[in-house]
């Protein structure tokens, strides 16, 4: 999921829309991102597409998923004024946004692994749409997993699935419709719930906005060989509850629809 030529030509229009004379600027300069806050690094490969894109010379000094520190210099860049000043504030954007992800992503393991060195600390799908690949790795870079990348990536039976279908039948239905390979997560909201997806065929058990004591009770009642994910309002606070439940993984939607961006500074002609 790399970043295409497509996607910073939209990020480009969007910024510079049809008559830019702010960044008019003659001759060549060099330039730097800069950190202003400690964190996470990530977003690098998006902003030297951006960069590349526009014929800048662009090398990244740190790598994703790298600890910095305010002073820190992320990328520096040469080429000609009019380019670098183009792409200045789309790479900052799209930096400090994965940036911010991959540092609460760095917090909530840090949090988990104060219990426990297995539990996964994972994303969801609640993602900014055109963003999904860059906050997906913004999320591996903080040392989270990434969860599913698209629908394609697993089959996920929901509350509005049980709805319309029922639990059993619509497992049993999505069972015939994919490919072997494709695993069956099940979501539920009481313990009871999780063994009736387990018996239905679940590979994986979403234990959905339960407290802690809810989601151990649970853990202890599927079978051995089902995964048991805890999701639903988890922030970090709450990560070393959970994670000392049992869980195999922890699935929080705040660590990209809620990151807060890290604050960087890019600076040209120094």
């Amino acid at each position: 999921m790399r970043v295409t030529d497509r996607k910073v030509e939209e990020w480009l229009r969007e910024d510079v829309g049809h008559r830019d004379v702010t960044n008019h600027v003659p001759g060549e300069t060099t330039g730097r991102l800069v950190a202003k806050q400690s964190g996470v690094a990530a977003g690098l490969d998006a902003a030297t597409a951006v960069f590349d894109y526009l014929d800048v010379g662009c090398e990244a000094t740190v790598a994703a998923g790298d600890r910095i520190e305010p002073g820190d210099v992320l990328l520096e860049v040469e080429g000609a004024a009019e380019s670098v000043l183009r792409g200045e504030r789309v790479a900052v954007n799209v930096t400090g946004h994965a940036s911010g992800v991959a540092t609460k992503t760095r917090r909530a393991v840090d949090a988990a692994r104060e219990v426990s060195d297995d539990v996964a600390i994972a994303g969801t799908r609640k993602t900014t749409p055109g963003l999904r690949g860059v906050e997906k790795r913004a999320v591996a870079a903080g040392g989270g997993d990434t969860h599913r990348l698209t629908l394609s990536g697993m089959v996920m039976v929901k509350d509005n699935h049980v709805a319309e279908m029922g639990l059993e039948s619509a497992v049993r239905r999505f069972r015939a419709e994919k490919s072997f390979a494709t695993k069956i997560e099940v979501e539920v909201e009481r313990p009871a719930d999780g063994v009736r997806a387990a018996e239905a065929g679940a590979d994986i058990v979403l234990l959905d906005n339960m407290p802690p004591d809810e989601v151990r009770e649970s853990v202890e009642m599927l079978p051995d060989g089902v995964l048991a994910e805890a999701s639903g309002g988890i922030e970090i606070e709450d990560v070393p509850a959970y994670a000392a439940t049992g869980v195999d993984v922890i699935s929080m939607g705040s660590l990209t629809h809620s990151a807060d961006a890290l604050d960087l500074s890019f600076r040209t002609g120094e």
